[in-house]
């Protein structure tokens, strides 16, 4: 993931920033306590994910499955997936475990949200087959996707099937910096039922919103292959755990990397630290290759 990237990640102020002040509002109107910890990859590809798969493994996402219980799933952003195949890849996982499909990139980056009711419906129609594999969907707005579009943005939203969860990432600096807009924008999260994806990358701090707009966290994390990645995850998980006190229902967190190897290696890490911290029993990815340092 290049999104984000800068020359020298020693160079960027990592300090999470605080929450904004609805955030707390949110995250009080849930009652369940937390309900699922999900953590996991953006991919499974074995070229990607080097020195995580045992020699000889036949089928990744099998493998996958074994370590992480989900993966944040690109691959439907470049093709609009099929029921069957769905089906298959549903079938290759155990029971617990949760799909994050990306809605396809001909919905947000072609269509750019216009006469998109057909891909839309053939979309949900295809990721309903994850069943209770489902997590949430995300849809990934084009960088120069901007508040002037706001009116496609709304009835999107209106019109997304409320049966399907759906989270929505917003990637032009213009929805941020306007505070307006951004408050505008989050009422209608707040009353779709849309989590607004936060983004950590080194290059794009202004991502970091810290605006939750339901009780769940949806957090793509790109590390900067850096020993300073470990350091924003420990920084990660004291934030989460306030969050959790507040009523955090739902954690997603995905780890990316511009070097995709080491995202196994710093999932397991932060995976231990909330088993640690939070008493859980989530299980811990190997890396199949022995390496019990870093990767950097």
């Amino acid at each position: 993931m290049k999104f984000g990237q800068v020359e020298d990640p020693s160079k960027i102020d990592f300090t999470l920033p605080q929450d904004h002040p609805r955030t707390k509002d949110i995250l009080s109107q849930n009652k369940k306590g937390l309900e699922n910890i999900s953590i996991g990859c953006a991919k499974w590809n074995k070229t990607d994910l080097k020195g995580f798969y045992p020699k000889g493994t036949k089928d990744e996402l099998t493998y996958y499955a074994t370590q992480f219980n989900s993966i944040e799933l690109n691959a439907t952003f470049y093709g609009m997936p099929t029921p069957e195949q769905v089906q298959t890849w549903k079938g290759k996982t155990p029971q617990n475990f949760k799909f994050f499909p990306k809605i396809t990139n001909t919905v947000s980056h072609f269509r750019r949200l216009i006469d998109v009711t057909e891909p839309v419906t053939q979309f949900a129609t295809s990721v309903m087959n994850f069943n209770e594999k489902l997590g949430m969907v995300f849809l990934q707005l084009h960088d120069n996707f901007k508040p002037k579009d706001y009116n496609r943005l709304e009835k999107f939203v209106n019109d997304w099937p409320k049966e399907v969860p759906l989270a929505i990432e917003l990637r032009n600096t213009e929805w941020f910096t306007d505070e307006n807009i951004l408050n505008m924008t989050c009422e209608l999260f707040e009353l779709n039922n849309i989590t607004n994806i936060i983004v950590d990358t080194a290059g794009r701090r202004d991502m970091l919103h810290m605006r939750l707009t339901t009780p769940n966290a949806f957090i793509r994390y790109v590390g900067a292959n850096a020993e300073s990645d470990y350091e924003r995850l420990d920084d990660w998980l004291k934030h989460l755990t306030q969050w959790k006190k507040e009523g955090l229902q739902n954690l997603y967190f995905f780890v990316h990397q511009n070097i995709e190897k080491a995202s196994p290696l710093l999932s397991s890490y932060f995976i231990k630290k909330i088993n640690e911290d939070w008493n859980k029993d989530l299980m811990i990815p190997k890396m199949a290759t022995e390496n019990t340092g870093t990767l950097f």
